[in-house]
Formats: structure tokens, C-alpha cells, sequence
């Protein structure tokens, strides 16, 4: 379990993370959003003790991380893919890591194979791809086989194959009731991947809620009748925001399916069409983000 209890960071006069209160819960993988500059680096860094927050608390299976005695094996975390030296082969590199940590050796064969490493384990990480640099780093950072697993963006590099090992990696050690927390900017792939959902928006909390609630929030209905001002005045009537689309449906927010229904049945208005239409986990994040205009004029 992470905890974080009014956490802020400020950077002078520019507030990095403002007065974050969440707790990330094992069990389930916990997908950490927000634009660029919205904090979550600086957030992560803070759980791992590598940023002193300015107020506030972040403690990690009820301690602060500083305070843990073999970090390594409650905590593991990738936030720089690049720290590493370049002149050392990734055999080299996670057994100076296991030596140092009093983790066992032989971990570091097993994460070699478990990351999909054993052709290039004894080559220098400095000829590594982007990609391969982020293989290494979830195999540094499970090689302590923690309770706890922070990722900031972990697929970054990786081909379809790769994004699709990782999200199958992070499903199988949240099953396994560890904590997983990670940052990722592409949206269909958190949709596919997270159960739960803590959205930054400059520094501050804009969600924490499970993914089916998000999307549910940002579900809409569309609706098709021969009588379709008849019924767009009766759900306005109850509060729904209705909108006509292209074909001549309507696309009813505010009321859910069976509203709608009953709505026009009361009314004697005749349904051709009545759909339930789920926004994407992309469409939700940027509206609750405020982007949602660029995206709608992007076309996208």
C-alpha cells in the first residue's frame, strides 16, 4: 500500500504536487494519469524518498521508504530507464544491484529470462534501445521481488509484443495482491490494463475512482425516433443536455438508458435506435483534463 496524506512539493513559486491525498491499494493495478507538468514524476519521487516533499506525507506499507531496511525487496521502481552505466553488460548491471541490496544472485538469470533479456544479457547496456533499456529496468526493478511495484511509463520503446507483455506482467503481480502503480500516457493501453484510476491535473486531484466508474461518468445515450423534437423537449425537461447528431440522432447526456426509455414512453414517441455509448478512457481523461475541445476539433 502507498499512502500519501497532504503531499506537496513546491518549486519556489511554482507548486509541483498540491495537497495530494490518496492511498494506492494492493491488488489491483492503479493507473496514474495527468498532462505533462501535472506532478506525477515529482509525486513518484517523492514515494521513493529521491524528492523531499514540502509539506505533507508519503509513506509506503505504512513507512516512510527511507526508513525501509531492504528497500529493494519491498519496493521496486522504474522512473529512469537511462540510470545505468553504459559500459556494463545488464548481466553486470542487476548483479551489482543484487550484491548490494543482499538480494540472491541467481534473481538475476531468472529477470534476465523473464524480461525476454537472454541474447544480449552480457552485451553493454550503453548499445541498448530504448525499448531494451526499459526491459532492463522492470527486471532491476522486480529483482528484489517487492510487494510494491512503481512503473513511470514503462512501455515507452516497446513494440505492440513488448506492450503487451508488460500489460500482462502488471495484471499477473496485482492478482497476486501487490501494489502497482504506473504512469502512462497511452490511454488505450491504461484502458486495457488499469482497474483503478488517480488523475492529476496541475499538481492537484482530479480523480481517484475505479475505471468503470470514469468511463461510466462520461457515458452518453443515442437515441433515433421519427419524433425527435417531441423527445428532445422531454429530456431537456428533466435536465438532460441533448445534442443533434449528423444522421438526425440524438445523443442524450445526464439520463441513463432506461431514463431515456421510460422518458419516451410517457411521452407515446416511438424508438427506432436506443444505445448506450461508452466514451473511450481517452475521450474521459481529456475531458475531465479540460482538453476535450482540442481533442473533439483534432477530429480524433
Amino acid at each position: 500500500m502507498i499512502e500519501l496524506v497532504g503531499l506537496t512539493k513546491a518549486y519556489r513559486a511554482r507548486v509541483a504536487v498540491d495537497d495530494l491525498t490518496v492511498t494506492i491499494e494492493p491488488g489491483r493495478v492503479t493507473g496514474f494519469l495527468g498532462p505533462n507538468g501535472s506532478g506525477k514524476t515529482t509525486t513518484l519521487r517523492c514515494v521513493l524518498g529521491l524528492t523531499r516533499p514540502t509539506s505533507g506525507t508519503a509513506t509506503v506499507l505504512g513507512r516512510p521508504y527511507r526508513s525501509l531496511r531492504h528497500p529493494m525487496r519491498r519496493v521496486g521502481a522504474l522512473i529512469d530507464p537511462a540510470a545505468r552505466h553504459p559500459a556494463r553488460t545488464a548481466h553486470a548491471h542487476l548483479r551489482a544491484l543484487a550484491q548490494t541490496n543482499g538480494l540472491p544472485v541467481d534473481r538475476v538469470d531468472e529477470m534476465i529470462d523473464l524480461v525476454g533479456l537472454e541474447s544480449v544479457a552480457h552485451e553493454r547496456v550503453g548499445s541498448f534501445s530504448l525499448g531494451m533499456g526499459q526491459r532492463l529496468g522492470i527486471a532491476a526493478a522486480l529483482l528484489g521481488d517487492p510487494d510494491v511495484l512503481l512503473l513511470d511509463e514503462p512501455v515507452n520503446g516497446l513494440d505492440p509484443e513488448g506492450i503487451r507483455w508488460v500489460r500482462e506482467l502488471l495484471r499477473d503481480l496485482a492478482d497476486e495482491g501487490r501494489t502497482v502503480l504506473v504512469s502512462s500516457h497511452l490511454m488505450s493501453e491504461m484502458e486495457d490494463t488499469a482497474d483503478h484510476l488517480v488523475v492529476l491535473g496541475r499538481g492537484r486531484l482530479l480523480a481517484d475512482m475505479p475505471m468503470a466508474d470514469l468511463l461510466d461518468q462520461h457515458a452518453a445515450v443515442r437515441v433515433r425516433s421519427p419524433q425527435g423534437p417531441l423527445l428532445a423537449a422531454a429530456l431537456r425537461r428533466l435536465g438532460a443536455v441533448v445534442e443533434l447528431e449528423l444522421d438526425g440522432a440524438l445523443r442524450v447526456e445526464g439520463l441513463g438508458l432506461d431514463q431515456v426509455g421510460d422518458v419516451a414512453f410517457a411521452a407515446g414517441v416511438r424508438l427506432h435506435e436506443l444505445t448506450r455509448i461508452t466514451e473511450s478512457l481517452e475521450a474521459a481523461y481529456l475531458e475531465l483534463t479540460g482538453d476535450a475541445v482540442e481533442y473533439r476539433a483534432s477530429g480524433l
